[in-house]
């Protein structure tokens, strides 16, 4: 009788990787991958590649980034670069540091050395809200952060809880409703009702309610639906080409994330391993083998 193997599920893919046995050319085991991936962490992009990646011409950078809880370093010079109308997509295995670079960048994090800019402007040490108000970076959580005994047009208002007059938030959550339809027919209703499509739509809405610059979303396709993976997508494209966002994302779809984002960033232990094109990475026999399955 033939040893049952032990199996692991990577989450940033979702792809089932074998442990500890012999297996054919298509499969690795954990720690294969493990042991692949910190190789690649050892070669990494030169300065040069992050820049042509963004056009030379960054809404958002960072240089040579130190960060992470506490006393615990996580991020080990991080540079990344996004410029005005582009979407960069960070994936990785656990532990990589992902969602820290989002953290870091909106300021729930430690910053040891290395700074933060916007515009060519200093943001490092702003505080999340000044980082919201001041510089026009929004963070969506990855979390359901809707209040679901408020109204879907409550939740809007919500959004706009740092600007000066009720009367400006009220305004602001109007144009959310002429742009998105869906939300428009459900605003009277409480934010219960609304299917986890149109709370992840209500999420992103409320972050526009400020009319940010950069949106730094974590993991948009996450606890959804594949009917509702798609739409999700679409808005954050239409955000991206018709009004000039910024995104930088997390996605544990690895493969979606890529076939949506200009620009990917593979982390490997706290440091970036690979960047490329979206594209490109989707191609790379290394980033396919490692982290897309296949």
């Amino acid at each position: 009788m033939a040893k049952k193997r032990k199996s692991s599920t990577c989450k940033d893919t979702g792809h089932d990787y074998v442990l500890g046995a012999k297996t054919g050319d298509d499969i690795l085991s954990v720690d294969d991958v493990d042991e692949k991936a910190a190789q690649l962490a050892k070669q990494g992009p030169g300065i040069e590649r992050i820049g042509e990646l963004a056009n030379h011409a960054p809404l958002l950078r960072i240089d040579n980034l130190v960060a992470g809880y506490g006393m615990m370093e996580i991020l080990h010079g991080i540079n990344l670069q996004v410029a005005s109308g582009q979407s960069l997509c960070l994936i990785g295995p656990n532990g990589a540091g992902k969602s820290t670079i989002l953290h870091s960048i909106y300021g729930f994090t430690r910053i040891f050395s290395g700074g933060i800019s916007l515009d060519g402007q200093d943001v490092t040490k702003l505080s999340p809200n000044q980082k919201l108000k001041q510089a026009g970076i929004a963070y969506i959580l990855q979390d359901n952060s809707v209040f679901p005994d408020m109204t879907v047009e409550e939740n809007l208002w919500m959004g706009g809880y740092l600007m000066e007059q009720t009367d400006q938030a009220k305004e602001s959550a109007e144009r959310v409703f002429e742009k998105y339809d869906r939300l428009a027919k459900r605003r009277n209703q409480p934010a219960r009702v609304l299917s986890g499509g149109e709370r992840r739509l209500l999420e992103i809405s409320r972050a526009l309610v400020m009319n940010p610059r950069v949106l730094l979303v974590d993991e948009p396709s996450i606890g959804l639906e594949p009917r509702f993976i798609g739409m999700v997508f679409e808005i954050l494209t239409d955000l991206q080409r018709s009004e000039g966002k910024a995104i930088v994302m997390v996605e544990q779809n690895a493969k979606k994330g890529l076939e949506f984002a200009n620009i990917g960033y593979v982390l490997v232990s706290g440091s970036v391993a690979i960047a490329g094109k979206g594209r490109e990475l989707l191609e790379h026999p290394d980033v396919g083998r490692l982290f897309l399955g296949g």
